[in-house]
């Protein structure tokens, strides 16, 4: 089990790297015109969102992400103010992108608000898709990982769309560290009593329908932008339809247009989880600048 909660989250760094470069075109005939298949690490343009970011860096998700990583490992556990003081620091000074929730939360923060009540009410999927690494750390308990997941997604996006989302892939991925497959750990936890009567299930259902359609056209067809609706059931399609396939389920992910970076991470994280370090391509993770930071503080949390 190690070994794949290590995976989980390094696999969800890389899928926001891999990302970087064509993330938010949401018109996926310009990705193929400017990147054709994406399979490597590509730098933004100057007319990305991400204009001062270099090959194989991270999106502000995956800032975010490695903010949090970095938290839990100096504190072995986690602790939401400390994920919110560091946070805070990181937008101090902060030469990527600023997206609308980290914007609505910091003006809640100067306003008094505290880390339990200054999240945005924006229901974007991305507050969830950043959890990866509360797996190195609870992925073999199930209710502190979804307890935890659920508080760091609520410091900038309090909405119960992306909270719930946040509990179900925590609960998803600790499944699959046990050893059940994505998919039923998938169907499993949608019919249960905790999500059977919530959109969750809906998105379930829309996602594991269009496994036999092509990727890309499914991803339109849900959605490519933010909100949770219009991703989540395309993490289900590329968890389900490349289960034994970490790298295209995150080639997919990026070919899809749109939130390719909230996308990927999530779906890498489920699939890692899975498949275990080997699945992971090794020329994203050395073409990567924080991959030996990354995993020496995986190493501190993960036995």
């Amino acid at each position: 089990m190690s070994d794949n909660k290590k995976a989980a989250v390094l696999a969800s760094f890389a899928a926001d790297s891999l990302a970087l470069g064509a993330h938010w075109i949401y018109d996926v005939e310009e990705i193929v015109n400017r990147f054709g298949r994406v399979t490597t690490l590509e730098k933004p343009g100057s007319d990305s969102y991400h204009p001062r970011r270099d090959k194989g860096e991270f999106t502000h998700y995956g800032d975010q992400m490695l903010v949090l990583l970095t938290s839990v490992a100096e504190q072995k556990a986690f602790d939401l103010e400390d994920f919110s003081r560091r946070w805070r620091q990181l937008f101090e000074d902060y030469d990527g992108y600023v997206d609308g929730a980290t914007k609505k939360t910091l003006a809640y923060y100067a306003k008094g608000k505290t880390a339990e009540n200054a999240g945005s009410h924006t229901g974007d999927f991305a507050g969830a898709a950043r959890m990866a690494p509360l797996v190195g750390l609870y992925g073999d308990d199930a209710d502190r990982l979804a307890e935890a997941a659920r508080a760091q997604a609520r410091m900038t996006h309090d909405d119960p769309n992306t909270l719930d989302t946040a509990e179900f892939f925590a609960r998803v991925t600790a499944a699959v560290l046990k050893g059940e497959s994505p998919r039923a750990a998938v169907e499993r936890l949608a019919a249960s009593e905790a999500f059977e009567m919530t959109p969750v299930a809906m998105w379930v259902e829309e996602g594991l329908k269009s496994g036999n359609e092509e990727s890309v056209a499914a991803i339109g067809k849900f959605g490519r932008a933010c909100e949770t609706p219009q991703v989540f059931p395309g993490v289900i399609h590329l968890i389900a339809k490349y289960e034994t396939d970490l790298r295209e389920a995150l080639i997919q992910a990026v070919m899809g247009g749109g939130d390719s970076a909230a996308r990927g991470s999530m779906t890498g994280m489920v699939l890692a989880a899975h498949l275990g370090m080997d699945a992971i391509p090794r020329e994203w993770t050395d073409g990567m600048k924080k991959t030996r930071e990354i995993l020496s503080l995986l190493d501190r949390i993960v036995g």
